[in-house]
């Protein structure tokens, strides 16, 4: 019977392998100057919904708040996102993805359709290792500080 923390290993193995082999192929199909993280954000804020303020970004990136200060600026500066003042806190800002922010997003994922189709082809059991990822996602979403 094989140890399960030795299992577990070989699998964070491979999901970091496949992390840099898919963020690969994302990245060869956004516009210059946006960053495969920077997309990930315009994500976030299409399928969660925006209003967010730059500190709860940053803790769901888990990255330092200048971090992700810098990051929204620059998708600012490119019109994708919107920065506007709290209207419960005038010392915050709430993020808003703009309609170009949401087509770019659209867009990309509609570019990503024929790689991932090529990929999706003759692979056996995608469907059964999905709730096993969810459940070790949930774990370690649970766990931040470990």
């Amino acid at each position: 019977m094989n140890d399960p923390r030795t299992t577990l290993f070989r699998i964070f193995n491979e999901i970091g392998i496949i992390s840099q082999l898919g963020t690969a192929v994302l990245a060869r199909r956004l516009p210059d100057g946006l960053h495969p993280s920077q997309f990930t954000l315009l994500g976030n804020l299409a399928r969660l919904g925006d209003g967010k303020t730059p500190a709860d970004l940053a803790r769901a990136f888990q990255v330092p708040k200048p971090s992700m200060t810098n990051t929204l600026m620059q998708l600012e500066k490119r019109g994708l996102i919107v920065m506007r003042i709290h209207p419960d806190d005038m010392r915050k800002k709430q993020i808003f993805l703009t309609d170009a922010g949401r087509n770019l997003y659209l867009q990309i994922i509609g570019e990503m359709q024929e790689p991932i189709s090529r990929l999706a082809d003759d692979i056996e059991g995608l469907e059964d290792i999905l709730p096993v990822l969810e459940q070790l996602r949930q774990k370690m979403d649970n766990n931040r500080d470990m």
